[in-house]
């Protein structure tokens, strides 16, 4: 995945730990922000980048063998795509003036953005749609499948709230589109890709700490899918204090990382050989288990010589460069919900009514 395309990806939704399938639309747009196109959508199955298309391409990229399968036997998949592209880098660039407007903003770097999609659980058949947009980095207003109406987390969204709460046909249309017709093309894409999806690959688990008295870090990279746990255990039962998860963080390819801390300050070395971490991957029988040791953690410092006297080391560990760049641009927060190719077109109509007057 590209630097850019990931960057769009985790400006305001996470990667969350989840044994569901999942389909998910991320469509951005950006207003004063240099060197990035003013409009990006990002199609994904189960976290993987599936399609790509900005105001710089403008007709979507095929980023896997099986999407590119589909498309081949069913042209007017690939037609949807471009067209919903195109629609929404309009849609979205009348809707961030509307919202700049609405905010009473004429300058500096905006950002608006709305995820939607669904997730299927294949062992207890349990779907659930949502749909949801941010507008620089906060929740703007978001769909409540249940009860059919919206969240205006934001006082701005308030007006907009209640007039799509009036509208009855297309919220519900927006759930149809939501579950039945996302969970219909959900299901679809998980079976051509099947033998890349549903393939497992173990990570790599390392233990990491800045200094001596810092938290050991267990971090793992390179595992895939996302639908992993990692937790530290004592005498073999898991701990809950002192320790602090991180969340799952997509890397550059399509595998994860993720990483979860223990402090030690109440620790003492004797009772160290009791603690290990253990990460455990979905669908893999057997965990990785690593043993808490002073002689297997990496760091970039070390604590006496003969002369006693600490010598920092010059080249800091290569994994924990790529743990902090990873974090350094996680700054985000937490295409609408129409599946191709056949979504109604009430929920286009919908989409439109974003503005200072809805």
């Amino acid at each position: 995945m590209k630097t850019m395309e990931l960057v769009f990806l985790l400006i305001f939704f996470p990667v969350t730990l989840s044994a569901r399938h999942s389909l998910k639309f991320f469509l951005t747009a950006m207003d004063g922000v240099p060197n990035f196109p003013e409009f990006v959508a990002v199609a994904l199955v189960d976290e993987v980048e599936m399609g790509y298309c900005d105001s710089y391409s403008k007709s979507p990229e095929l980023k896997t063998s099986w999407i590119k399968k589909i498309i081949e036997e069913d042209p007017q998949h690939l037609v949807w795509y471009i067209s919903q592209c195109l629609h929404n880098q309009d849609l979205f660039r009348a809707n961030i003036e509307s919202l700049k407007q609405r905010f009473n903003q004429s300058k500096g770097s905006h950002v608006f953005q709305r995820m939607n999609g669904c997730e299927w659980d294949d062992e207890t058949g349990d779907i659930r749609g949502f749909n949801q947009y941010g507008y620089n980095g906060e929740d703007f207003i978001i769909f409540d499948m249940e009860t059919m109406t919206w969240i205006a987390p934001s006082p701005q969204a308030v007006f907009t709230k209640h007039e799509w709460d009036r509208n009855r046909l297309d919220n519900l249309a927006w759930k149809n589109s939501l579950t039945y017709l996302c969970n219909k093309f959900l299901k679809k894409y998980v079976n051509y890709g099947s033998s890349s999806l549903q393939t497992s690959e173990r990570p790599s688990v390392s233990l990491l700490q800045k200094t001596p008295s810092s938290p050991v870090s267990c971090h793992a990279t390179g595992f895939y899918p996302h639908r992993a746990d990692m937790f530290w255990r004592k005498d073999g039962e898991e701990l809950h204090e002192d320790v602090e998860r991180g969340e799952i963080l997509p890397n550059h390819d399509r595998s994860f990382q993720m990483s979860v801390d223990l402090n030690l300050s109440s620790v003492t070395p004797e009772d160290w050989r009791k603690y290990e971490c253990v990460f455990h991957l979905s669908g893999v029988k057997d965990d990785i288990v690593t043993k808490l040791d002073k002689a297997v953690i990496r760091t970039n410092w070390v604590t006496e010589t003969p002369t006693d006297m600490t010598i920092p080391i010059i080249a800091v560990v290569a994994l924990a460069v790529i743990l902090i760049a990873a974090a350094g641009f996680m700054f985000y927060k937490k295409n609408k919900a129409k599946c191709p190719p056949s979504s109604s077109d009430n929920i286009s109509e919908l989409s439109e009514q974003l503005n200072p007057e809805a």
